[in-house]
């Protein structure tokens, strides 16, 4: 079965050049023909139902904070998040706020032998102080929360 792993990424990354901190996981699955817009859309989908409950606890405590707590109501979305850009091999997502910005990259490497590597990584750009101490306050889920996503789109059941 396959499983995420965690995996290194260097800065500064093409889809936010001027990103302060960054990470990446990735999965290799048996399926040759899988689109980065349509991987995307099975990791927003594998969200745990777990998740759902920590989303709902951060914006109920960033509401107050003035924080962007959804995308603009015409925004092209995949799951939760705003489409930045396409390519043939990446989709990558994200939001612009007052303490950070973010970037979400699905990148798929097909190879020969059928097998595709999906590649999720995750780049931050901090603006100030509230963006360092809400990086550092979701950090323990964030690296919870993303292989568990990868895994709940793409493991064999």
């Amino acid at each position: 079965m396959p499983y995420a792993m965690a995996v290194p990424i260097s800065l500064p990354h093409p889809a936010m050049v001027d990103a302060d901190w960054a990470d990446s996981f990735a999965i290799t699955i048996d399926d040759p023909d899988i689109t980065p817009e349509r991987a995307a859309q099975k990791i927003m989908d594998g969200r745990p139902v777990w998740m759902g409950y920590l989303l709902a606890l951060r914006n109920a405590m960033v509401r107050p904070l003035g924080l962007k707590t959804a995308p603009e109501p015409d925004a092209d979305v995949i799951g939760l998040f705003p489409v930045i850009e396409r390519g043939d091999d990446f989709i990558v997502l994200g939001m612009d706020d007052r303490h950070l910005d973010f970037r979400l990259t699905v990148e798929v490497e097909k190879f020969q032998c059928g097998q595709t590597v999906i590649r999720s990584s995750t780049l931050i750009r901090r603006h100030n102080m509230l963006g360092r101490m809400y990086l550092g306050t979701i950090m323990p889920f964030h690296k919870a929360i993303v292989p568990a996503m990868l895994n709940g789109a793409f493991a064999s059941r």
